[in-house]
This record gives structure tokens, sequence and C-alpha cells, in this order.
């Protein structure tokens, strides 16, 4: 089984850097200036109680082999993109964050899909170096096949990840998971449009997620519980890594880089969809939508906006 991390920016980098250090055959598909030094220098990846250079291979397109898996690392609004050129008959596993990119790839055609829950808070700070802030493990990926059950290919890839440093388990509701993280990531488009220090970032962001809770509830979606979640991470924490400040979510890291698009329509955008499905308001989560694609198109710094000002806004909007 050979390893194709189709986008390895940072958790892609982070997930394919472990498993060829464990022995995994890994190609990482990557794009520009990170492509060069992947393929000239190798991936450097500082955790916080080592860093080290890998070499593995790296390419900007994959030659796809009999027995490949496709392990999707891409931001959701790049999927549909990332799968153009991938065969059909090689199974895909979305490593991502929201909860669609399963559906779209049942919905293009691959036969074998699985879901994988990350938590592996990773950021890419410059071409061919990654960094990994997390502890004592590297990160946390559960994987099933999707919309749910394990089989022998799943089992594998988790011991693989295993052998890798991860922990991780062959869940067979993992979507539940997914969920459950969606929630968590709601918080992600305040992180990035405000301040760490603003006062009112946590009353943002609790009201985001508590809006997310609402919605999946009133759609009947089983979502893991909050208590499940705490006691699933148990000690795994962010750490310090030497010599490095940790920019935040990974929209903001996306907004820091000047990104024209952010992952913002498949995270709150996915729970407005679905509280206008079935009746619940969402107008935190909305503003929010809205704020991150109009600072996105502007090329707008993180942390220019005020939690009470996006709270007020949705105040208006409430019904």
């Amino acid at each position: 089984m050979r390893y194709v991390i189709v986008g390895a920016g940072s958790v892609g980098a982070v997930i394919g850097g472990r498993l060829a250090e464990a022995g995994s055959d890994v190609l990482l598909v990557a794009r520009g200036a990170h492509l060069a030094a992947l393929a000239s220098a190798g991936l450097r990846l500082e955790e916080p109680d080592r860093a080290r250079t890998i070499a593995v291979p790296a390419a900007a397109q994959a030659d796809w082999r009999p027995g490949d898996v496709a392990l999707v690392c891409v931001k959701s609004q790049d999927t549909a993109a990332a799968l153009r050129d991938v065969p059909r008959d090689v199974p895909v596993v979305c490593a991502q964050n929201g909860v669609a990119n399963e559906r779209w790839a049942h919905a293009a055609g691959f036969a074998d899909v699985y879901a994988m829950c990350v938590v592996l808070p990773a950021e890419l700070v410059e071409p061919g170096v990654v960094v990994n802030s997390f502890g004592p493990a590297p990160g946390l990926l559960d994987v099933g096949r999707w919309p749910d059950g394990v089989d022998e290919r799943a089992e594998r890839i988790v011991a693989d990840l295993g052998a890798a440093g991860f922990r991780g388990r062959a869940e067979p509701a993992v979507m539940r998971w997914k969920y459950r993280k969606l929630v968590t990531n709601l918080g992600n488009a305040a992180d990035a449009a405000c301040d760490p220090d603003d006062p009112e970032l946590d009353a943002l962001v609790r009201t985001a997620r508590a809006e997310g809770e609402r919605a999946v509830e009133a759609a009947g979606i089983p979502i893991a519980s909050r208590a499940e979640d705490r006691e699933r991470r148990g000690d795994l924490r962010i750490l310090p890594v030497a010599g490095r400040d940790r920019e935040g979510s990974s929209t903001r890291q996306s907004l820091r880089r000047g990104s024209t698009s952010v992952e913002v329509d498949f995270l709150n955008g996915e729970i407005v969809a679905l509280g206008a499905r079935h009746g619940i308001a969402t107008p935190v989560n909305a503003v929010l939508q809205a704020t991150l694609a109009e600072m996105a198109a502007a090329g707008e710094a993180p942390g220019s906006r005020r939690a009470a000002d996006l709270l007020a806004e949705a105040a208006v909007r409430t019904p």
C-alpha cells in the first residue's frame, strides 16, 4: 500500500512525513515553492520534542499505481480540483475538516470512501518547513468507511498511523466524531477575524458553537458529545515548539498567507445551510461566514475585526 498525500501542506505533510519515517511507502503531492523545497531538501518537521528533516518523495502529480490510497488533505474548497485526476478505483480517505468531502467523493464516483477525523494542529511556516505543536502524540486520527463501518483497509491505515506515532482507531461511526469536530471548528472564523485578546471573543465562539449544536440536533444527525470528545483527546494538548510562535487556527493561517479563499463556507456555512433546512436561526455563523469571505477577498489581515461588532450584527439578523 502506498499513501499518496493529496495536498501535502501542513496536516498532509505531518501525516505523510511520519508515515514515511515509520517505513510506509509515501508520495507527497504539493505545488509551488513548497514542492520545490520538499524535492530539493526534504521535509523539515518541527515538533515539541524534536526537529528533523525527512526525505519523502514529492511530486506535482501522482503516478497512480495499483494498491495506492489517496489521503486527501486539501481545504474543502479545493476538494473537487484535487479529486479530478484521481482514478475512481483508488480508495479515498478524506483527512479534512467539515463533513461534505466524503459526500462529494462518493458522488464523483469513488467506490471506496473513508472519513478521517483529524485532530492535528500543524502549520506550514515556510516552504518545506512544517510545525506540529501537539503532544504527547503528534495527532489523533480516527478512520472509518463512509457513511459508516470499518474494513481491513481501515484497520491497516490505523495500524500504519499507529506505527508512525499517531493515536487513533478504526471507528465505525466516524462521522459522529467529524460532526463534533465541525462544531469545534466553528470557532476558527472567530479566531481568524478577531484579536486573540479581544474581550468578547470567547462569547462569539461559544455562541457560534451553540448554534451549531442546535442545528445538528434539529437535523437528527448523530454527534459525539463534548464529554466524549474531552475523554477521547485525553492528555493531548498544544505544546510550545522551540523558536516558533503558533499562528492559530487553519483559517487564521490562510488569512495570514493572503489566501483569497478560506474554508468558512464548509464550516460555518454548513451550519447556516443546516439551520435553514430545519428552521434553526444561525445568525452568528452567518455573520462569520460573510465576514471571513469578505476579509479573504480583500486581503484583510487576521485580527482586524471586533467580536462585539460581529455579535451586534448577528443580533440585528436574529428573527
